[in-house]
């Protein structure tokens, strides 16, 4: 019986922008569980240091620790060409580098949301354009994951956070334009949209009696999401067998974006 690798990212590089804490170490540990070798981007540089050693430490796979603005259109691309000298390639690229402004619509600065702008959206397309023109388009081959959000999907009621569905909302539409026009290079273009998950940023106000109550309220599952549950979806997208999966906003939500 012969046995398909379906998920086997073996000699693959993954780039994963916002790889100092959080939901992008999550991720990055993901597809280094399948093989692939990472790049973790952020710019802490002592800690982007020592998540590519514990990741290395952890898989044995082959990692870079890249200090890099994703705001600085010049960083990012000697990122990139940082990265295409010490690799030759990159097959996946993970954007997940953002922020989020939370107050009233009414009280949000022009500051808050352009720097919304700035990071979550542009900076998402500021990485994809100079790894795709660089080294996806060139190669033929590319799987780029757009990190947005339920948000960028519905509004709320519980936090205003106008900026963040804005750009989160952008990234999804910019997911779908890139992989209209990226599709004849064999590149897809896909956004993951994540709910509520537990970070070392978000536990405090998660934990708080009136989000647990919101909660119970909107999400069918009644519970946030926990960590390594985002690790299938970004492994599945990431896939070289996920060939004819582009232009897709995934929700993985806990099926808060289904009511």
């Amino acid at each position: 019986m012969i046995m398909t690798e379906y998920f086997d990212l073996k000699g693959q590089v993954a780039l994963v922008t916002g790889c100092s804490a959080g939901l992008g170490v999550q991720m990055a540990k993901a597809l280094a569980s399948q093989g692939a070798n990472i790049v973790a981007l952020a710019r802490r540089k002592e800690r982007v240091e020592a998540v590519a050693q514990e990741i290395h430490d952890e898989f044995g796979v082959e990692t870079l620790p890249v200090q890099c603005d994703i705001t600085d259109t010049e960083r990012v691309n000697a990122a990139v060409d940082e990265v295409l000298d010490h690799f030759g390639r990159i097959d996946i690229l993970v954007n997940n580098a953002g922020t989020g402004a939370v107050a009233p619509a009414e009280d949000i600065t022009d500051d808050q949301f352009e720097n919304e702008m700035n990071i979550d959206l542009f900076g998402t397309f500021r990485v994809a354009r100079a790894v795709a023109k660089k080294a996806m388009i060139p190669a033929k081959y590319g799987r780029v994951i757009n990190i947005a959000s339920m948000y960028g999907l519905v509004g709320n009621k519980v936090a205003g956070s106008s900026p963040y569905h804005a750009a989160k909302g952008g990234v999804v539409n910019l997911t779908r334009a890139l992989a209209a026009e990226w599709g004849k290079y064999k590149i897809t273009v896909n956004a993951i949209c994540p709910g509520y998950f537990y970070t070392d940023l978000t536990r405090e106000t998660l934990d708080s009696d009136f989000f647990q109550a919101n909660a119970k309220t909107m999400i069918p599952e009644e519970r946030y999401g926990e960590s390594g549950e985002l690790d299938t979806a970004v492994i599945f997208l990431a896939s070289p067998k996920s060939t004819y999966v582009t232009g897709v906003p995934l929700p993985v939500d806990g099926g808060y974006t289904c009511m």
